[in-house]
């Protein structure tokens, strides 16, 4: 179904990059380090693992969405003496999950904030009991009035969190947007939404943990970021660094639903552990997964935009709105990135993007890949063909008078210095998707034909690494070490969930020594055995922590030949014979190498302005449609993607995220839809939570055109959550082409195209008459 990634087209290095084009490792398509144990069964996961004596946890949840909590009571049909009962009473530290703040409790205690929220944990040796003694303890509740969107909250009648409901605003400005207005030809307007989505990762939240009095809580866990959980089960338990320790298993998936969550599960399975004595397990079912954990934010943005008469941006008044759900999660950190990606990747000298993350009383919302950015794109580029539209223009010539080249500065006034290649990118897939050939057959095929077709596009980028300071915040600190066994091993906390992590870092490591990538491992992901790398988000693993081993292993040769009489030139054999000489004077043989903010990359948290991220990756994405105008139904019938994201490290795990970005994004557009029934997911099943299957998604036909970074790994750049950026707004732009109609949010479903149509052929049936 996917054509494989065609060959890379790379650009000439500049003289100062850390690398040149030629590599022996890197850009190779070499195996995944896990994919033998995948392929053969023997990757544990953590369902698979059992320890001696151990004993199963559920939870006990709410059943509303917000109200004080009265009382607890247990049916006494049921033998309570077999079970272990932990309430918010019994941890022993503080009742919080740490994540940027800690509104959010780990146990309800006296008022519950949303449906499914964790009230009382119980755990057994016989797991088939748990369900039965869930149902047999009752909670009395006293209601208080929920919040559940947007504009309730903002209208502040009920105030569910903090004194006005609203968990962080930005404001972002340039140049005078006011005074812009009256020298404008054109103004055009809009208002765009986005629903929530489930991740939907194939392998649920699960989690085992374990206390022992001398050594402490050991937690192992199908989780993205382990030092996010230490730092929750450090506040929890009230204990020293050192006696917690956190041991990533097996993942299967993740999309950003294991960033936050795990750090709650983990903390829920290990007070059961704390207080029984025996190590517990937690896997939460499809249902009780899709219920309780977070979901992307569900978005609103207003468009408000000035034009000379050439087509030419002269303004942008932009308004950002997220539901953030019932606590802060990581709604602060989403919204900041909506804000920094709302104007595209367009020319503008005025700007200003407002927005605001509100509080309601739905399950909180949280991170997913992509992380604010396909709101914001989302909008814009719907809004940019809606402007087309509005000034007669076409979209594609639109937004090429308009594109942001070497040079320019974007809204944060952040200057341009690395290759911009927009146009060269929209060129390629202009050319590959024969665009306007087959836009031009489809326009004559379209009067006549029911099923009508065409083709969308969508010019996006995606900020690489932690937003503004975030990444000197982090400290973030990795590298390698060599075993007496022969093997280098790489010393990161990043985490390997199905993306390549292991495959890609390996293969760094493997590049900057001059070894072959057999002799390169991965340490295993423990908090008590790597350092703090940073949490494994934000397309900032082969930017940052990549770049982190590069440096750590040309410091391994460089200390191996100053002090193991390394040679210049060196066989594999020779390198690990210098390891043993150095161990033999030194001790361990080991190079850790701290982040360092590249040169000119300076963010003024104050100002909201600066280097808003150390690089970005570029894409153009497009689409071709067809909708039923029978059954009122869309399909993308086929799709390409151009994208420059830096150094290629593996072009086949490349082209896998593009593919899969871009099925997210198509299940996003016109499948996805989470139902909510007085603030509860009603649709928490994968039978009436609707995804693409494999007939869904089309023939993707994926492009790369290099431009290495020079502060990258090996020119490398953030390559994970850029896919799924665009493919919304190019399908629904496809959808216009197709039926001359604009649709301004999605999901996009079937009604909602009858809504549409038939009312436009009911004005066509009245004016005939």
């Amino acid at each position: 179904m996917y054509p494989m990634p065609q060959p890379v087209r790379r650009t000439g290095l500049p003289s100062n990059m850390s690398t040149s084009a030629k590599t022996r490792v890197v850009g190779a398509p070499v195996p995944r380090k896990e994919g033998v144990d995948k392929l053969l069964g023997r990757a544990r996961y953590v369902d698979d693992i059992e320890r001696e004596g151990m004993l199963y946890g559920a939870t006990v949840r709410s059943t509303i969405p917000r109200g004080f909590i009265l009382s607890l009571s247990f049916e006494r049909r049921i033998e309570w003496t077999e079970f272990t009962i932990v309430t918010a009473a019994d941890i022993p530290g503080k009742n919080q999950i740490h994540l940027i703040s800690a509104d959010q409790p780990c146990l309800a205690d006296e008022v519950v904030n949303h449906c499914d929220e964790a009230i009382l944990l119980i755990a057994h040796s016989d797991k088939n009991k748990l369900r039965e003694a869930v149902n047999a303890v009752h909670i009395e509740y006293d209601p208080l009035p929920p919040v559940f969107s947007i504009e309730e909250s903002e209208r502040q009648d009920v105030v569910v969190w903090g004194s006005d409901n609203l968990i962080k605003s930005f404001l972002l400005e340039k140049g005078d947007v006011d005074s812009a207005w009256v020298e404008a030809a054109h103004v055009v307007e809009g208002t765009y939404r986005t629903g929530a989505q489930e991740h939907l990762y194939i392998e649920n939240n699960g989690v085992i943990a374990e206390y022992n009095a001398e050594t402490g809580i050991t937690v192992w866990g199908s989780l993205q970021c382990p030092f996010y959980v230490h730092k929750s089960l450090l506040s929890i338990f009230d204990l020293p660094e050192d006696r917690v320790r956190v041991i990533q298993t097996e993942t299967g998936g993740a999309f950003g639903g294991k960033e936050d969550y795990p750090s709650i599960l983990a903390s829920h399975a290990a007070l059961l552990a704390h207080k029984s004595g025996h190590p517990v397990k937690m896997v939460y079912d499809r249902m009780e997964d899709l219920a309780a954990t977070t979901k992307r934010h569900p978005s609103r943005v207003r468009h408000r935009t000035a034009l000379d008469k050439d087509g030419k941006l002269l303004a942008m008044d932009i308004e950002v709105a997220t539901d953030g759900g019932a606590y802060s999660t990581l709604s602060s950190t989403v919204l900041s990135r909506a804000t920094l990606h709302a104007s595209g990747p367009y020319v503008c000298p005025n700007v200003r993007v407002r927005s605001h993350s509100w509080a309601t009383n739905t399950v909180p919302y949280g991170a997913f890949r992509g992380f604010g950015a396909p709101q914001a794109i989302f909008a814009i580029e719907r809004h940019m063909d809606e402007i087309a539209t509005a000034i007669g223009m076409d979209p594609i010539e639109l937004r090429r008078r308009n594109f942001l080249h070497d040079g320019d500065t974007t809204a944060t006034e952040q200057v341009m210095r690395e290759p911009v290649i927009l146009d060269r990118l929209l060129d390629r897939a202009l050319a590959e998707s024969d665009y306007h050939a087959r836009r031009a057959r489809f326009a004559v095929e379209n009067k006549t034909n029911p099923i009508k077709r065409g083709m969308g596009i969508a010019a996006f980028y995606h900020g690489s690494g932690f937003t503004g300071s975030g990444e000197r915040y982090l400290n973030s600190l990795a590298g390698v070490d060599v075993t007496p066994q022969g093997k280098v091993r790489v010393l990161v906390s990043s985490t390997e969930f199905g993306q390549g992590t292991n495959t890609m870092l390996a293969q760094i490591a493997a590049e900057a020594i001059g070894i072959g990538y057999d002799d390169v491992n991965l340490a295993p992901i423990d908090t008590g055995i790597v350092p703090n790398s940073g949490p494994t988000v934000a397309s900032r693993t082969s930017l940052v922590v990549g770049r982190l081993i590069e440096r750590a292993g040309l410091q391994l040769v460089a200390m191996l030949r100053e002090h193991a009489f390394l040679g210049g030139d060196f066989t594999p054999e020779e390198f690990f014979a210098a390891c043993e000489r150095y161990r033999d004077n030194h001790g361990k043989v080991e190079s850790l190498c701290r982040y360092e903010a590249p040169p000119g990359i300076f963010w003024d948290d104050q100002k909201y302005r600066g280097e808003a991220y150390p690089a970005f990756a570029w894409s153009i994405q497009v689409a071709q449609v067809a909708v039923d105008t029978v059954t009122y139904s869309a399909e993308v019938e086929e799709f390409w993607a151009v994208q420059e994201v830096g150094r290629v490290i593996h072009p086949v795990l490349a082209g896998g995220q593009i593919e899969g970005g871009i099925a997210q994004g198509i299940g996003y557009a016109l499948y996805e839809k989470v139902v909510l029934d007085n603030g509860r997911m009603a649709n928490n099943q994968m039978t009436n939570y609707i995804m693409p299957t494999a007939e869904d998604v089309p023939p993707i036909h994926i492009f790369f055109e290099e431009a290495p970074l020079r502060v990258g790994a090996f020119g490398a750049k953030g390559i994970g959550e850029l896919p799924h950026d665009g493919p919304a707004p190019a399908i629904l732009n496809a959808i216009k082409d197709a039926t001359g109609i604009g649709f301004h949010a999605i999901p996009l479903l079937p009604e909602d195209l009858f809504a549409k149509l038939a009312a436009r052929q009911e004005i066509v049936e009245i004016a005939a008459v």
